[in-house]
C-alpha cells in the first residue's frame, strides 16, 4: 500500500491487482500512520474493480 495526495491510497491485492482506494472521513487521520506494505481491508464496488474503500484497522498499523 502506498499513500498518495488528496487522501488516496494505491493498494495492491494478494493476486497482484492494483487499485486506487480512499478512506472514510472518520479514518482520515490514520492515513498518516500507514506504512508502505501495511495490511488493510479493501471493500470493492461490484461495478468498478479499479476503485475501492480502504478500511484501516488501528491495531495492524
Amino acid at each position: 500500500m502506498e499513500t498518495l495526495p488528496h487522501g488516496l491510497l494505491r493498494v495492491e491485492l494478494a493476486n497482484g491487482h492494483r487499485l486506487m482506494g480512499h478512506v472514510v472521513r472518520r479514518q482520515a487521520p490514520l492515513v498518516e500512520r500507514v506504512k508502505m506494505g501495511a495490511m488493510v481491508t479493501v471493500k470493492l464496488s461490484c461495478g468498478d474493480l479499479s476503485h475501492g474503500l480502504v478500511i484501516l484497522n488501528e491495531n495492524k498499523l
